[in-house]
């Protein structure tokens, strides 16, 4: 997605070897117009999915998939990190340790909003070591729901997430795929090399 990885490249900044600065659009400031064509993506992708719901994880993965939702006119749930007062019957609970805060939250949904009926796309800002996503995964599996598959704005493809969800058969789609942050630099999977190199 050229849009995506243009604004990377002249808005994103390379922390560390590991870590990528979006907050100019993605995860403090939002972009809403990038979150529409971010949104627009995903519909794209997942079509024919029969998708009924879209999940993710407060609150980087709420902008773009309420996008997503948007234009595919389902609803989004997100599943929140902080037991609120008003959420403390029904829940589905899971685990997710963040590698960039070094903590482990507790996540949470109302089992109300996921049944077993449901189809489900996951979508997330970032995909790294695949913690995040797994948590979801756990989620939906715990609802008896069906997954469609895992949108990702944003994967650093020299973790090991990606690799993991692919090779447990899910059907992940990852807007940018980030081949390393050495030096500074952000690089970019070329995209047509690595699928021929898969054929």
């Amino acid at each position: 997605m050229d849009i995506l990885k243009d604004r990377i490249l002249s808005e994103g900044t390379a922390l560390s070897e590991s870590v990528l600065k979006v907050d100019n659009f993605l995860n403090h400031q939002v972009d809403p117009q990038l979150m529409h064509e971010i949104g627009r993506e995903f519909k794209e992708r997942f079509e024919n999915k029969n998708i009924t719901k879209i999940l993710t994880l407060e609150s980087s993965g709420i902008a773009p998939s309420v996008m997503a939702g948007l234009l595919m006119d389902v609803p989004v749930i997100f599943a929140r990190k902080r037991q609120s007062l008003t959420l403390t019957d029904g829940l589905l609970t899971s685990e997710v340790y963040s590698f960039t805060k070094q903590e482990t939250n507790k996540i949470s949904v109302a089992h109300k909003f996921l049944q077993k009926d449901d189809t489900v796309l996951i979508i997330d800002d970032f995909l790294a070591n695949g913690k995040a996503a797994e948590a979801l995964i756990d989620l939906v599996d715990q609802a008896g729901s069906t997954i469609a598959g895992i949108g990702i704005v944003i994967e650093k493809s020299f973790q090991d997430g990606g690799r993991i969800l692919r090779e447990k058969g899910y059907h992940v789609e990852s807007l940018a795929r980030i081949e390393n942050l050495a030096e500074g630099k952000i690089e970019f999977i070329n995209e047509e090399e690595h699928s021929n190199a898969n054929v």
